[in-house]
Formats: structure tokens, C-alpha cells, sequence
């Protein structure tokens, strides 16, 4: 009988096809189904290869579990346990045994059964390739401490399939990385040797600390010394004092490296581990003092650059990067303090140096901005499902045509804030200057049956249109603004001269068309994107400037085509 009194199933191992739809048609046929969930990434969508399956009673999960537990769902073998939901339970290891060496024929249910015998099994699973097949272990966890320790006695050492397995208690890799730095050795790594040093030379500068079982330098056997090599002492005291001695030893102009022996695998993660460590350091102390500048005139090199930002403080890197043909056009400024940094950005943002006005703002790693383009467009897709109702207590939401709609529509709660009435004064087909609402299409607001809210052309005000409805509202489109012929560029200070309230929705309508142009279909979601991670000065560098503009449209299709491709 279940020991949990839960009907709640977790499935392991599926292909990241699988849907909802396909496990409900699965299990559905054992008995009736109450929910189903395929856990996915919050960010791209894509599964994680695991899902919950919640039944009306307990029966049926049994009998789900001794009907599909590992059969095939889109030619994977599933693997199905309880779900534990007590994750102290999870964590503590009890039950849980290793086993190693396994034939290449053996799978999870032959696994399964040949363990079944020591007492109930929660979960199965071998280890496998990309390819689906065996990487020659696997973990087993029993319900109980006692059948895991009577499986490791049995069955350890024993031939399965011709091959003699190890069944041992499992040990986490932070465990295991913690028993290999603290346990003894005896074989030590020696690198960084000079090129005449060979075999014998070598046993003489290590003899001194013990006998030596076996000594080596690899590459000799080929003509050439590769600069490092293995000594292999029989005590592990003696390994110890050569490690303890020799290390960081200079010998004829080249200091040593010697420390114990490990394998590559273990290597790989301790490297992986110091580097992580490095790049969170590094993230830490250069947190809110380095400064990313792009738009750079070609000519500005590292010294014109520290120059111009030289007088906000004590800078301690200055970095343009270039290839073969010259500047890029972006750099790097770091500064010893976050305030000379704050200082820097706010009065160097949007400023021209040489013919081109300047980006600052703080640096991020490339992998945290990919994410933050990756949250907002997940964010916006799913505004996009939501219904366009009025959203009362905070900002008006903005809506873009989808392809084939290249109109605008105005939400209707914005209009009747502005008294029916768009846009503010001084703007003329989206230009300061020009007569209030001129080429504009004011969207109605019918509440009740009638309101404010003719086309601004044909008389301001007026009576409900035939077709409202008391209690509804309806949102009319309109024609996107066009810019007028011989326009000079646009300027923060013309910006700032709208109310805070409309600056993001005006740049929205600047950026728009320029964007249709390139990407008609895409215009709706690169507009959102940019409106969603740029500033305002950065928006409108990119009105004035078609090279910046394409360059971060090309951005956003690359987000939009990795996030369409991972779902």
C-alpha cells in the first residue's frame, strides 16, 4: 500500500516534446486523471523533462506506476515514482545506493527488478548519453534504509550481465569533492618542468622525500617532454612532503607546480568551480563602477576616452575594443567608486562627443542582458493573452498592431484621461509645434452609451456613434502618425517637454514606423522590446541614428529566433 496517502505521481525522463495533452492520453487510460503538469522553464517555456500527474485515488496511481514505470512516451523510457513533497526527505540520501560497471543491456526496469527483491523501490534510473543509451551507472533509492544496506551486501562485487558491478551508499558530489581534498595520496602532478629535465633527473629532485614507486614524464617516448609528469611514492606521508616542499619551487627559470594527482573529471569540476568563483568576484567588485559607452566616433581610442571621462573621478580601467579594422565603436570605463560611476552616467548619457551622442550606462554580462531581454519578452508575450481591458491605479498599457494590422489602437481609459483628446498640445503628426490633435484619431470612450469623443477634424465633441453599447467600450484604430518631411532630429529636450506620462508612449510611435520599414511583421514585438529595455536617451539615439537602430533590431530578431527555437 502507498506509504505517502498521495495520488500525486512525478514522471522523470521525458522527452521535451511531451506535452500535457500526450501524458493525459497516457494515464487518463489507467484511471481518471485530475491534473496534469509538465514543469518548464519560467523564462524560455521549454520543459525540464519532468512532469506531476495528480489522480482522483490512490489505486489508480499504484496501478499507474506498476503499468507504465519506464514505457516508452515518445520513445524514451519514463520513470516514474511517488512525489515526496517533503524535501528533507529528498535530501537526505536514505535509501539511496549507487551502482557501477553496469552492461550496456541492462536498462531501468532490468535494474529495477533484480533490486526488487530487497524491499520497495521509489525510484530507478541509469545514467544515459545523448544518444539514449547506458552510461554504465545509475542510482536506485528504496523505501527504507535497511533494504538499501541489505542490496549493497548482496549484490556488491556479484556479475550481472558478465560484468562485475560496485553497489555502494550514494555520496553527493559535494561530498565526494570534500573526501577527495582531505583524503590521502600517494600519487603526485608535477608541471611547468624545464624541457632538459628527464625521468631520472626528475626521481633525483623528488627522492629526497621518500621512495618512489614509479616515476614519469609524459611525451618522452615521442622525442619531446611535454613539461609535466607523475611521481608515484609509496607512502602517502612522502607524497605529502614533495607536495608540501616543491610547490611553486623555481628550477632553472621555471616555477613548479606539484600537487596530487587527479582525475580529469574531477579536475574539470574543481577548475569549473574556481572559475565560477572568479567570475562571481569579479561581478561583486566591479558591481555599480564600470560603465559600458557605445556610438563611439571611430577615431576615439583608449586615450581620447579616458580623457573625456576623466574628469568624474579616479578611473582604473579605460578599455575600446577593436579588431583587425579598427575600433568597434564601444568600450569600457571603470571607476574606483559607485558614485563617480552614478556621476558619469548621468551627465555623459546622450552627450556627443565628436559627431555622435554617447550611450553610457552600467555594464552587464552578456548572459544576465540576454536574460533580462529573454524575462521581458516572456513578460510581453504573456500581456499578449491577457484581454485589453482598462487598467486602472497605474500607467496606461500600449498596444501594437500585430502583422498584417499596421494600425494603432489607443487604449481607451488614455483618452479619457486626456478628456478625449490626443495627443497633448504642441504636437502636430507627432512633432512638437503643431496644432492640438492635428492628424490624430481620438479613440472613443462609451461608457454608459455616450461620452466625449469625435475625431478632433470633424468637431471635437459629440453624441455616442451608432453602434456603442451601454457598459461596453470600444477602441477604435487609427493611422500611425507619419513624420513630416525635413524634420530636424528629435532631442531630449523636445522629450522632456511632454508630460512624464506620454514620453514613452510618443517614443513608441517614433520607433514604430522606422522599424516597420525593416520588419513589418516583427515591428509590433521589437517595439515593445526596445520601449522595455531601453531608456529614453538610448530611444532616442535610436530615432536619430539608422545604424544604432538596425543594429539593435538585429539584437531583438536574435532573442525572438533563440526563444522560438527553444519552445
Amino acid at each position: 500500500m502507498n506509504q505517502f496517502q498521495s495520488s500525486s505521481l512525478y514522471i522523470g525522463d521525458i522527452d521535451p516534446d511531451v506535452t500535457e495533452a500526450n501524458l493525459f492520453e497516457i494515464f487518463n487510460a489507467v484511471g481518471p486523471v485530475a491534473s496534469i503538469r509538465v514543469c518548464r522553464d519560467l523564462i524560455t517555456r521549454r520543459s525540464l523533462g519532468y512532469a506531476y500527474v495528480n489522480f482522483h485515488n490512490v489505486q489508480d496511481a499504484e496501478r499507474a506506476i506498476e503499468d507504465k514505470n519506464n514505457s516508452l512516451i515518445k520513445d524514451r523510457p519514463c520513470r516514474i515514482m511517488w512525489t515526496q513533497r517533503d524535501p528533507s526527505l529528498r535530501k537526505s540520501g536514505k535509501g539511496n545506493i549507487f551502482i557501477k560497471n553496469l552492461d550496456n543491456s541492462i536498462d531501468h526496469k532490468t535494474l529495477s527488478d533484480t533490486f526488487a527483491q530487497f524491499g520497495q523501490i521509489l525510484s530507478c534510473k541509469i545514467e544515459l548519453d545523448d544518444k539514449a543509451g547506458s552510461k554504465g551507472y545509475g542510482y536506485i533509492q528504496f523505501a527504507t534504509q535497511d533494504a538499501a544496506e541489505k542490496s549493497i551486501a548482496t549484490v556488491n562485487g556479484m556479475m550481472l550481465s558478465g560484468k562485475k558491478v560496485f553497489v555502494g551508499p550514494f555520496v553527493t558530489k559535494k561530498e565526494r569533492m570534500v573526501a577527495n581534498s582531505s583524503k590521502k595520496f600517494t600519487n603526485i602532478f608535477v608541471k611547468n618542468l624545464p624541457e632538459n629535465v628527464e625521468t631520472k633527473k626528475l626521481k633525483e629532485m623528488f627522492a629526497p622525500f621518500g621512495a618512489i614507486s614509479s616515476a614519469a614524464i609524459a611525451g618522452v617516448e615521442a622525442g619531446a617532454s611535454k613539461g609535466f609528469g607523475f611521481i608515484n611514492y609509496e607512502s602517502p606521508d612522502a607524497a605529502q612532503a614533495a607536495v608540501d616542499a616543491m610547490n611553486n619551487k623555481e628550477v632553472e627559470g621555471k616555477v613548479l607546480f606539484v600537487g596530487r594527482a587527479q582525475k580529469r573529471q574531477e579536475r574539470d569540476t574543481e577548475l569549473r568551480h574556481k572559475f565560477e568563483q572568479m567570475k562571481l568576484e569579479q561581478m561583486t567588485k566591479y558591481q555599480g563602477i564600470n560603465l559600458y559607452i557605445k556610438n563611439l566616433d571611430d577615431d576615439i581610442d583608449e586615450d581620447k576616452l579616458r580623457a573625456v571621462f576623466d574628469q568624474f573621478g579616479t578611473i582604473t580601467s579605460c578599455k575600446v575594443m577593436a579588431d583587425g579594422k579598427g575600433s568597434k565603436g564601444f568600450g569600457f570605463v571603470c571607476f574606483s567608486s559607485p558614485e563617480e560611476a552614478t556621476k558619469a552616467v548621468t551627465e555623459m548619457n546622450g552627450k556627443i562627443v565628436g559627431n555622435k551622442p554617447l550611450y553610457v550606462g552600467l555594464a552587464q554580462r552578456k548572459d544576465a542582458r540576454k536574460a533580462q531581454l529573454e524575462a521581458q519578452f516572456a513578460q510581453r508575450k504573456q500581456l499578449q493573452r491577457l484581454p485589453a481591458t482598462p487598467i486602472y491605479g497605474g500607467a496606461p498599457p500600449m498596444f501594437y498592431p500585430h502583422p498584417g494590422q499596421p494600425n494603432f489602437v489607443y487604449p481607451p481609459q488614455m483618452m479619457a484621461q486626456r478628456g478625449g483628446r490626443f495627443p497633448p498640445q504642441g504636437f502636430q503628426g507627432g512633432q512638437p509645434g503643431g496644432a492640438p490633435g492635428q492628424n490624430y484619431q481620438v479613440v472613443m470612450n462609451n461608457v454608459g452609451g455616450g461620452g466625449r469623443g469625435a475625431n478632433v477634424k470633424n468637431g471635437g465633441r459629440g453624441g455616442a456613434p451608432s453602434n456603442s453599447r451601454r457598459g461596453m467600450q470600444k477602441q477604435t484604430p487609427a493611422s500611425a502618425p507619419q513624420q513630416p518631411q525635413g524634420v530636424p532630429q528629435f532631442t531630449m529636450e523636445g522629450l522632456s517637454a511632454l508630460p512624464i506620462a506620454d514620453q514613452k508612449h510618443f517614443l513608441g510611435e517614433r520607433l514604430y514606423p522606422l522599424i516597420a520599414k525593416d520588419q513589418p511583421e516583427l515591428a509590433g514585438k521589437i517595439t515593445g522590446m526596445i520601449l522595455d529595455s531601453s531608456y529614453p536617451d538610448e530611444m532616442v539615439h535610436l530615432i536619430n541614428t539608422p545604424s544604432a537602430l538596425t543594429d539593435k533590431i538585429d539584437e531583438a530578431i536574435k532573442v525572438l529566433r533563440e526563444h522560438e527555437s527553444q519552445q
